[in-house]
């Protein structure tokens, strides 16, 4: 029986793929033609270029700055997955990263890439994961969300640091909280015929879900064009 290949391990081997491809491109061209053409440049946003809201999670300025995001997901990915299925954490994850670039884009006038927007709103899923099911958590709950929560806590301050795209980490943190809110996995205790408690999983429109969040962002968009 095969196995099937978490889609976190999947966004790992694109994102060094990617990576791969800066480098080369950069050998080869003298220019690192990706970045060029996907990072979250404003002034090619505003020309319509709209795909830099997503392009830049997949894209690193280092070999650092890759592993470090890289460790980050292959830490969290796979058991928030397992919670909420391949394709609600894929919405998750690109919901996060262009709510990270769209904050990026409204507040920062400086070129951002990395996956940091997405990862932060991976955290931010887990956190609400924990506290919408803290009931059935026990006793569990509240040392887990207490580290969930100081993990945001450290990583913001040290996203104060010069050359970090902090408000691209707030932007993601709040596309990972909407969408894990209103369409993320939570379950419930209920009775059977046999009066036995069973766990059942609430239903959500996960792709309503992401046209509502998305037409948020849409419009946080057209905020920064007029703005310009």
């Amino acid at each position: 029986m095969k196995t099937k290949l978490p889609f976190s391990y999947v966004l790992i081997t694109l994102s060094i793929i990617f990576f791969g491809l800066q480098n080369f491109t950069e050998w080869l061209f003298g220019y690192d033609l990706l970045f060029l053409y996907g990072a979250k440049i404003n002034q090619f946003i505003l020309q319509g270029e709209i795909w830099r809201f997503l392009t830049p999670a997949f894209l690193h300025g280092s070999f650092v700055h890759l592993g470090f995001n890289m460790y980050a997901l292959y830490s969290i990915g796979p058991s928030l997955e397992k919670k909420y299925g391949g394709t609600s954490f894929i919405l998750l994850y690109a919901i996060s990263a262009v709510f990270g670039n769209v904050f990026s884009f409204l507040c920062s006038s400086y070129v951002s890439l990395g996956a940091s927007t997405a990862i932060f709103g991976l955290i931010a899923a887990q956190g609400v994961y924990i506290y919408k099911n803290r009931y059935l958590l026990g006793s569990a709950a509240k040392p887990l969300l207490t580290n969930v929560l100081f993990m945001i806590a450290v990583n913001l301050f040290l996203g104060l640091s010069p050359g970090i795209d902090n408000w691209g980490h707030l932007g993601g943190l709040v596309g990972g909280f909407l969408y894990a809110w209103f369409g993320g996995p939570s379950f419930r205790i209920s009775e059977n015929l046999f009066g036995e408690n069973v766990i059942i999983k609430e239903n959500k429109k996960i792709f309503l879900v992401t046209a509502l969040i998305l037409t948020i962002a849409i419009a946080l968009v057209g905020i920064g064009y007029l703005l310009r």
